[in-house]
């Protein structure tokens, strides 16, 4: 499962030695792997405590930041604990799951996905 933490990247200072920036993501680290695609969607979702993300997959490379609150993240089935700061990403049509850690606390995520190319649209309400 590939997540990475804030918390384990060092800033660069960027933008004429203005801005401190954290690569979650190297530019043009994955290039080969989203080759082709396309920004399928940009989200920003909570799942309550409690509650949980249905299993399901697409034909998408998703990438999930935590913004809020501590999860746990199921990809393939190998789960993880992701927590504030975290970077998940989860590789095209990978079966996965999220829930909260705590039954009275929620995780807050904002969320992205690249297509690949080629693939059908995809009706995320059925998803």
């Amino acid at each position: 499962m590939d997540v990475r933490s804030i918390e384990e990247v060092a800033p660069v200072i960027e933008h004429n030695g203005t801005v401190p920036v954290w690569w979650l993501v190297n530019p043009r680290e994955m290039f080969e792997i989203t080759k082709g695609g396309h920004l399928e969607l940009v989200s920003e979702f909570e799942v309550a405590g409690g509650g949980f993300v249905d299993p399901h997959n697409h034909p998408t490379h998703e990438f999930y930041y935590v913004t809020a609150g501590r999860g746990l993240m199921t990809i393939e089935g190998e789960e993880r604990e992701i927590a504030q700061g975290d970077l998940v990403h989860i590789p095209p049509m990978a079966v996965h799951s999220l829930r909260p850690v705590s039954d009275h606390a929620p995780i807050h995520c904002f969320c992205f996905a690249v297509g690949v190319a080629g693939a059908d649209a995809v009706n995320y309400t059925e998803h």
